[in-house]
């Protein structure tokens, strides 16, 4: 049984391989549908015994080949990355716990628990083994050894490789090396993995004996992946970190740990070895290095070296037995080695970060291990992974900045296979490179040279500064050149260096060569990034920014450009290495690159993670540990005990709850306790005292009360919010107002916007002097934030929207930068005018409305005086008429609705009184903000000031929060809470980079609110390629990992967007989402779509001409009959009378969107009948939006391809509002076991198209939507696509021919292809 268990993993592992636990758990497959085949955790316990056995034992090996052998490592490997699981955590922990230090050698584990102060631990666990029955403790060693047994195992295999590059090698025993070695890797990333395994591995010397190994010395071409693991491998290994406490070592407590090192074998040296007496008395600085340390030992025999490795309780001890040898492992090449790698000084992680070039050059662009250009599952690259952990805060980011920085790789080698192979390079007969082609993003160089080379700053070696110059002829149309020479300075382009073979010039388009790389067909021979600096003219200087281009005489164009410094020192030192006959690299570009702007933001964002590295990132001291992945999920919730000394239990919750049952609705649990039994006066805004956590008195103390009078007008009447939250709603508002972490997720269409505004604006009036950053993924979603933020009790001017996505905003106030200061300056000159106003109303004298400043005399000296004297005179005679007839600012009044004071009641003239006051005070109080910039003349210092100290509402997209980090934290920008919306989009790294927008206060971070807002059951970050997203798990969001990591979050649970029927296709995948009251009562919902028999339906779609999907380009899907199909359905809703702004084409593939739109401009765009519908696009780009119809074209008809991840099912079946109508090959994807809850539901109808064509809209008498049978007979069905499209031809001409009106265009289907 158990080795039919074991076989079984086979299969199960290949699928499981690579595919991250994220992925598993979100669309149901891989490992976590792997576990779910165990019933128990006593089965899964037989189980992981057996594949450790048959892994770590000679048996094992012999029953099972080393194919299987892999497999046990992916099951192992995926365990260990899986450590969140509580079945598979304690199983694991056997493995790599402190027991296993019982295969150290016995010296060494004297020496390690002497180090580490585990001596007494040890003790006890020796007395607890001796309390365990043979078997438990057979079983317990066994556990122990299990790991060292993988590893005797391994190099078993390994020493089988031969070095030599002629001898054949078994690719199987070299996958499972590379397996292993990667395996070994992510134990030694992960924290509670290496605390104790680390030593064990080190026991083993695994490092040296991989370096020294016959596949590491074919690095070239078998071993090339596997050395490049072994040096991932060698990074983690020496990881800066303590491994017992986790504790990151500084710089400067690294380097000691070195020099204790060194020191120690000083000592040894001089007390035992006079052969090492020079060695001995050296500085400790001159003999660290892998070169002088070679040089003192390496004239020792293999004997004393030996002897000097078991001194120091590397090796076993010498015996005094005259037969004793040492292992033939213990070479003299081997013993050298381990005692170099062990004592070499190196290169710090941060020097090494910053030295290393950020440009992608030709060696990584097309290096296959590291920027894959295919994926499968299963495959073993040397890229990073983001996991639940990481080991510091060094290690995250690290992790993220590689990644990242190889992502953007990937996308740039597109750019430039494009390019290149547009413009068509050849070898004409002088030997020079000529092009038969052109790119409009690229273009052969004229000259290009080095005109500055700066001196390095102190302490480095590379220079401070490098500017070359490069000059392109322009003879292009005036839209490509007017690109050209608007390059903007920072602008990222790519020098190439292309030196083709063909001799002969290519007529068209270059067809890429099936089994020859890009680089050799081409000839790509170097590449290299820069940054651009600006146009020159034609006298050499730099034109600025700003500056009005001068007139040039030609089209000859050239520019100034910086190199990677730390690049050019690289290239500098390598040509220098070399001959005196190697090619200069930087005399021969013939080639400049440029990209699409907003694609060409990585260097950037790379120099902002390098910028953090090199800064203490002070994370809350409240959140640090759940970010690396430890301790308590729930620590920084506010409920959590550790957080009772920030809990607040006195909140104001303003205009949140629309009455007093509101409120009492949304806290079911809790007694409440109000202020007053009077009922008129029950009403909001109210403030809250809340219970303490874990108090079990459940009583919430109401206060109501009344929001002080404002002023006279209309306008200063407080805009309220009018949504009738609910209970989980209020749960999460209370929550985010509350310091600490706020997980919330949002299902569609439950109101995760306005949740997110409320907790603004309570934060914003709560908390006068604490300022709120938002971000966003996209420019779209900061707008509806914004949009919906204008409507409620925000003063305007605290508001500032940073980034290029405000003018998309639906309104006509510019809350940009420099919109904000123009506003501002309007506002102060208007607010001086009602000075003049206030002060010839009172018949003063003088020019006081000239500044703020004079105007705060006035308001000092005129204003207050009359009004504490006004006071004075009403408070002492406490006549109603009083108040009118002595208020000193009757005349400033004038132009308010009259009578100002009704003359009934004493108190209620006071109010008014009190509030007109107000409403002048206002006017003086806001003068005096507005004055620094009367004193700052410049523009940009304006700007400057409104962004650090003016606004207290700020907002960003997480791009433009990566892009500008630097400058923000040198203006002094401070924030007190973030809030990220969409956040389950958002990149690990770049939700990271917005909390560290400032500088830590007295070393720590003043933040005290974080508020993630997303939703982790609909589509993730956007990674272009397959390995990052899969292998890496770049896809994962941090608010996807909070969410596996056990953070305590609030799910929002009661859906506005869509009718209940057309919900149920997605709220499966929640826990129990249900539906807002005016989705069951509001009548669009409880109405029929006319036209159709069913608000939803699932239409299947046959070949057209025996043709189902297509693929004229990888990966460019395509299905005609589909595309037809929902052109066909689209236009059938137009003649019925559909708005087309109410109706969006969605699809699940690029290439049928051009499909797609390619029909509609033959059928429909030139046609006013129809026109155009809202959109056409993909699935993923219409996350967060939503349009009353969606018309859904699923393409596939082999596979079912990437809708499988129900992320993205999700996300098409909760676009539409009222209708949703889905065509795809109904037998394809009914099948699929992960669509299965959604396709059960649809296929319950029939799926030929169902019309009622009699109907229109909107409908003269509506038909509810439940009704079995229509008045007027069955629906119409529709068979086929080439049946709607002769329908919808006829449907036309019949009503055209009432008006006289054009046909439509030709009913045959458009010709199926790509389009541009």
């Amino acid at each position: 049984m158990d080795v039919l268990l074991a076989r079984s993993a086979l299969s199960t592992g290949q699928r499981s391989a690579g595919a991250k636990v994220e992925q598993k758990k979100d669309d149901g497959g891989g490992f976590a549908a792997f576990l779910r085949q165990f019933s128990s955790s006593a089965h899964f316990s037989a189980f992981f015994r057996l594949i450790t056995t048959a892994a770590s034992t000679e048996a094992g090996w012999k029953e099972f080949d080393i194919h299987a052998q892999s497999h046990f490592i992916i099951f192992l490997n995926d365990c260990f990355n899986s450590l969140e699981n509580d079945m598979i955590c304690g199983h694991v922990q056997h493995l790599i716990g402190l027991p296993v230090w019982e295969c150290l050698l016995p010296e060494r584990l004297e020496a390690e628990l002497r180090r580490t102060g585990l001596k007494k631990k040890w003790l006890r666990l020796q007395k607890q083994d001796g309390k365990k029955s043979p078997a438990d403790l057979a079983e317990a060693k066994r556990l122990r050894h299990v790991m060292k047994g993988m590893i005797e195992r391994f190099f078993i295999v390994l020493n089988g490789i031969s070095g030599d590059p002629e001898e054949l090698v078994d690719v199987n025993s070299v996958h499972y090396c590379e397996r292993f070695l990667d395996f070994i890797k992510d134990i030694e990333s992960l924290l509670p993995a290496r605390r104790f395994f680390n030593t064990v591995l080190d026991d083993s010397h695994f490092v040296v004996r991989c370096m020294l190994s016959g596949l590491a010395q074919r690095s070239e071409k078998e071993g090339k992946l596997f050395t490049q693991l072994l040096d991932m491998l060698k990074f983690y290994s020496h990881f800066e970190i303590n491994d017992l406490t986790g504790e990151a070592y500084s710089d400067q407590a690294f380097s000691e740990l070195h020099y204790d090192r060194i020191t120690s074998l000083q000592r040894a040296a001089f007390k035992h070895f006079p052969d090492l007496q020079e060695f001995a008395l050296a500085n400790v600085a001159s003999v660290d290095t892998r070169e002088t340390l070679l040089q003192y030992i390496s004239s020792l025999s293999a004997e004393m070296l030996y002897t000097v490795a078991a001194h120091l309780h590397l090796v076993p001890a010498v015996q005094e037995s005259e037969d004793w040898k040492p292992d033939p492992l213990y070479t003299r090449e081997f013993l050298l080695e381990m005692l170099i790698w062990r004592n070499e000084r190196r290169l710090s992680q941060l020097d090494a970060l910053n030295i290393m070039p950020l440009y992608p050059t030709e060696e990584i662009l097309w290096d296959e291990n590291l920027v894959p250009s295919e994926y499968s599952t299963g495959g073993i690259l040397a890229l990073p992974k983001l996991n639940l952990q990481y080991l510091t805060m060094h290690d995250y980011l690290l992790r993220n900045l590689n990644l990242f920085r190889l992502e953007s790789t990937y996308e740039i080698r597109s750019d430039i296979e494009n390019s290149v192979s547009r413009m068509r390079p050849w070898v004409m007969e002088d030997g020079s490179t000529g092009f038969g082609g052109w790119a409009r993003m690229a273009q052969p160089l004229l000259e290009f040279s080095v005109v500055e080379v700066a001196s390095p700053e102190l302490g480095l070696k590379a220079p401070r500064r490098v500017l070359a110059d490069f000059s392109v002829q322009l003879n292009l149309r005036p839209e490509v050149k007017q690109e050209w020479e608007n390059l903007r300075k920072h602008d990222v382009l790519f020098l190439v260096c292309v030196q083709p073979t063909s001799r002969v010039m290519p007529k068209g388009h270059m067809r890429r060569a099936k089994n020859v790389p890009f680089v050799e067909q081409y000839g790509i021979k170097y590449i290299r990034g820069c940054e651009i600096e600006g146009l020159l003219d034609e006298e050499g200087h730099v034109i600025e920014e700003g500056q009005e281009k001068p007139a040039f005489k030609s089209s000859k164009r050239t520019f100034r450009v910086a190199l990677d410094t730390n690049q050019y020192h690289a290239d500098y030192e390598h040509m220098r290495g070399q001959s005196q006959d190697t090619e200069d690299i930087y005399s021969s570009f013939n080639v400049i690159m440029r990209r699409k702007p907003k694609e060409n933001n990585f260097k950037a964002v790379l120099e902002t993670i390098r910028d953090l590295m090199n800064t203490r990132a002070v994370v809350p001291e409240w959140l640090h540990d759940i970010f690396l992945g430890y301790g308590d999920p729930g620590q920084a919730d506010y409920s959590h005990e550790l957080m009772q000394d920030r809990y607040l239990q006195r909140l104001d919750f303003k205009d949140t709850f629309l009455s007093m049952k509101h409120l009492q609705s949304s806290f079911k649990d809790y007694e409440i306790d109000c202020s007053t039994s009077e009922a008129s006066l029950q009403r909001p805004p109210f403030r809250l005292s809340l219970p303490a956590v874990g108090a079990k008195d459940k009583t919430i103390s109401v206060e109501p009360y009344q929001l002080p009078n404002r002023g006279p007008y209309p306008y200063n009447k407080p805009k309220l919010n009018t949504v009738p939250f609910t209970p989980t709603q209020t749960k999460a508002i209370l929550s985010g107002m509350q310091p600490g972490l706020t997980v919330v997720v949002g299902p569609p269409g439950t109101g995760k916007t306005d949740v997110a505004v409320q907790i603004i604006s309570n934060l914003y009036h709560n908390f006068p002097d604490q300022r709120t950053l938002i971000v966003t993924h996209s420019n779209q979603a900061l707008n509806q934030i914004f949009e919906k933020i204008m409507v409620l009790d925000i003063e305007e001017r605290h508001l500032l929207r940073l980034g290029h996505g405000e003018e998309e905003l639906e309104t006509d106030k510019d809350f940009s930068r420099y919109g904000r200061v123009n506003f501002i300056l309007q506002q102060r000159q208007e607010l001086l005018d009602e000075v003049q106003r206030l002060q010839e109303s009172i018949n003063v004298g003088g020019d006081f409305s000239y500044t703020c400043e004079t105007a705060g005399h006035f308001f000092l000296y005129q204003i207050v005086a009359r009004w504490e004297a006004y006071m004075s005179k009403i408070k002492s005679s406490k006549l109603v008429e009083d108040i009118a007839s002595h208020f000193p600012f009757k005349t400033y009044f004038a132009n308010a609705p009259q009578p100002v004071f009704q003359g009934k009641s004493y108190d209620e003239d006071l109010d008014i009184a009190e509030g007109c006051f107000r409403h002048i005070k206002k006017i003086f109080r806001q003068l005096e903000e507005f004055r620094p910039l009367e004193l700052l003349h410049r523009g940009r210092d304006r700007v400057n000031y409104l962004l650090v100290k003016e606004a207290r509402i700020i907002a960003m997209t997480c791009t433009h929060a990566a892009l500008r980090r630097t400058q923000l934290v040198k203006l002094g920008f401070k924030y007190d809470n973030v809030l990220m919306e969409e956040a389950g989009q958002i990149l690990e790294v770049e939700t990271f980079i917005p909390l560290m927008l400032q500088n830590p206060l007295d070393g720590h971070e003043r933040l005290k609110r974080v508020i993630l807002i997303g939703d982790h059951n609909q589509l993730p970050p956007v990674i272009k390629n397959m390995a990052f997203q899969k292998y890496s798990n770049m896809e994962q969001s941090l608010f996807t990992r909070f969410v596996r990591l056990g953070v305590p979050y609030i799910e929002l649970d009661a859906q506005g967007r869509a009718r209940p029927s057309l919900a149920r296709l997605y709220s499966w995948r929640y826990k129990s989402l249900g539906d807002l009251p005016h989705v069951l009562q509001k009548n669009e919902f409880q109405l029929a779509n006319p036209g159709f028999w069913f608000e939803y339906q699932l239409i299947n779609v046959d070949d057209y001409n025996g043709i189902g999907e297509s693929e004229p380009d990888p990966f460019f899907f395509q299905n005609l009959a589909e595309a037809e199909y929902v052109v066909a359905t689209y236009m059938y809703m137009r003649l019925q009378g559909y708005p087309a702004e109410q109706i969006s084409i969605l699809t699940t593939y690029n290439g049928q969107k051009h499909l797609i739109r390619d029909v509609l401009s033959q059928r429909c765009a030139d046609n006013p009948v129809f026109g155009l519908p809202s959109k056409v696009t993909t699935v993923d780009r219409f996350q967060g939006q939503q349009n009353e119809y969606i018309l859904l074209s699923l393409v596939r008809t082999k596979t079912v391809g990437h809708v499988r991840d129900i992320r993205r099912l999700v996300v098409a079946m909760s676009r539409a509002r009222l209708g949703l109508y889905i065509f795809g090959r109904v037998a394809l994807f009914k099948d699929c076991f992960e669509l299965a809850p959604a396709f059960n539901i649809l296929t319950q109808r029939p799926t030929r198209l169902q019309l009622l064509p009699q109907e229109s809209f909107p409908p003269a008498k509506p038909r509810p939507v439940h009704v079995n049978q229509p008045k007027d007979g069955p629906p119409f069905e529709i068979a086929d696509m080439s049946q709607m499209a002769h329908y919808v031809t006829e449907l036309y001409h019949k009503r055209m021919s009432r008006h006289n009106k054009p046909g439509p265009a030709s009913k045959k289907p458009a010709a199926s292809g790509k389009s541009g």
